[in-house]
């Protein structure tokens, strides 16, 4: 591919993406996404406002509440919002497509199936981060809220609140580019893509359970590995494995993503449009 060709596959995928990115954060599939976002933000909210009032913060510390911010973390944020968000993000970019009978559109332009894939993952990605990274960002400083601002500032001006911050961010983050991978393909291949979303939210939820050879085959054993503060585990039957380094998840999430995405895009490229079977 020469300059001339790069240069114009680019300014597709810009145009594209600018496009789906109004679908993402104003289109009709946007609200269930939103309300998922508003979970774990509404909890937080009523906790320091709670805690504010009546003054429970005297009976915890912070290094308590970072236990169990880390455990609401990975249970309710990773598992469930952004786990789900993903799905109501990234399953839709061909499966919506297909139902509102709208995809041959795209397919009427002079424009190459395997950038479209590409431009419709790099729109939903860009949804997922900037929607689930701030669910992060707002519930981490909520946390430290809860002592006031001069804890959050004190965390901050430590050096050891930023660290811990960008680890939750870049988890989340690569939660989205992992996941989302995963819906988009799911959303190409599977006609109901919510048999396979429940299947592997199933897998995922089992991963303590599971033994360490299995565990690797898990997005959420890497994710886990790289939260910056560690969880005791919560079942008696659990199975302990050593966490994946920092150098093999995530450049293993990333590697996933690209075959997924891969993937997608050559089943995109043989992808038939029937609306009347559908």
């Amino acid at each position: 591919m020469n300059a001339a060709d790069r240069a114009t596959t680019v300014r597709q995928i810009l145009a594209v993406q600018a496009l789906e990115m109004r679908k993402r954060f104003l289109g009709k599939r946007a609200i269930p996404v939103y309300l998922l976002a508003l979970i774990p933000l509404l909890l937080f909210s009523a906790r320091l406002v709670v805690v504010r009032i009546f003054h429970l913060s005297e009976n915890d510390t912070i290094a308590h509440d970072r236990v169990v911010y880390a455990v609401l973390f990975r249970t309710l944020i990773l598992r469930f919002v952004v786990y789900f968000g993903c799905v109501a993000v990234f399953v839709p970019l061909f499966r919506g497509d297909i139902l509102d009978r709208s995809l041959h559109y795209y397919f009427l332009v002079p424009l190459k199936r395997g950038t479209l894939t590409l431009a419709k993952y790099f729109s939903g990605l860009s949804a997922a981060l900037v929607l689930f990274n701030g669910v992060t960002l707002a519930t981490w400083t909520l946390l430290y809220l809860t002592y006031g601002p001069r804890a959050l500032f004190e965390q901050l001006a430590a050096g050891r609140g930023f660290m811990e911050l960008g680890s939750y961010l870049l988890v989340t983050s690569l939660a989205c580019v992992g996941y989302g991978a995963v819906f988009l393909a799911a959303g190409v291949f599977f006609r109901n893509p919510i048999v396979p979303a429940v299947a592997i939210l199933g897998w995922e939820w089992l991963n303590a359970l599971l033994p360490p050879v299995l565990k690797r085959i898990s997005v959420i054993h890497y994710l886990e590995s790289l939260c910056p503060v560690s969880v005791p585990p919560d079942s008696g039957i659990a199975i302990l494995a050593d966490p994946a380094s920092p150098w093999v998840a995530i450049p293993g999430i990333v590697l996933l993503a690209a075959v997924l995405v891969i993937l997608a895009a050559r089943r995109v490229k043989r992808l038939e449009i029937l609306y009347g079977v559908e």
